[in-house]
């Protein structure tokens, strides 16, 4: 795979910290897993899934966060810091270089937020896109669906378990290839992506 070709596309999916209710007092949601699939938009094919476990260090993992995402406090705490994951995107997977996408917002703006609490420098580069904008234009839809309605629309299957950062950020990736197959993805000069200010 040639790292540094234009076509490829990081689409992330994350999964944080979350209380069914208000956070415990001093708690803070935080970033657990990040889910990856590299996609190649000229070959229109999912590359690579990766998963990046991240130990959060302002909360723990709730029965609730265990309910909806499947996991567990004792898994979460088998993973890196949050710098060293912001690293491992930087180095390992080109995240300052490559454009990326997420379905809808809340994953860069989690990341801004995280980043800027911490002190640790954003991993991602300017060239974001929220693949819900694309995809709503290109099935004439009216209303913005959560990606579980969008691959019913789209007639595609979900692949994995839903809330799960890696299976969600490989259905993404699907649903982007959807959107590339009817001309409506945006180029990747990053003309109509949204640039990032963290």
């Amino acid at each position: 795979m040639d790292t540094d070709s234009p076509d490829l596309l990081n689409v992330i999916d994350i999964e944080a910290t979350c209380w069914d209710g208000q956070p415990p007092p001093g708690a803070v949601s935080e970033i657990i897993e990040i889910g990856l699939t590299v996609l190649d938009l000229r070959a229109a094919k999912r590359l690579a899934r990766h998963r990046i476990l991240v130990r959060p260090a302002r909360s723990t993992v709730s029965a609730f966060c265990t309910e909806l995402t499947g996991l567990t406090r004792a898994e979460v705490d088998t993973g890196v810091s949050f710098a060293e994951a912001c690293r491992l995107l930087a180095s390992e997977h080109r995240a300052g270089i490559r454009p990326w996408a997420s379905w809808g917002d809340y994953d860069r703006n989690q990341f801004t937020r995280q980043c800027r609490a911490t002190g640790i420098r954003y991993p991602f580069g300017h060239r974001h896109t929220n693949a819900k904008i694309p995809f709503t234009a290109a099935h004439g839809l009216r209303k913005r669906p959560g990606m579980a309605r969008a691959l019913e629309v789209a007639g595609l299957p979900l692949e994995g378990r839903h809330h799960s950062g890696a299976d969600d950020a490989w259905n993404i990736a699907a649903l982007i290839l959807d959107i590339a197959a009817r001309g409506a993805w945006p180029p990747p000069d990053g003309t109509g992506a949204r640039p990032d200010t963290p």
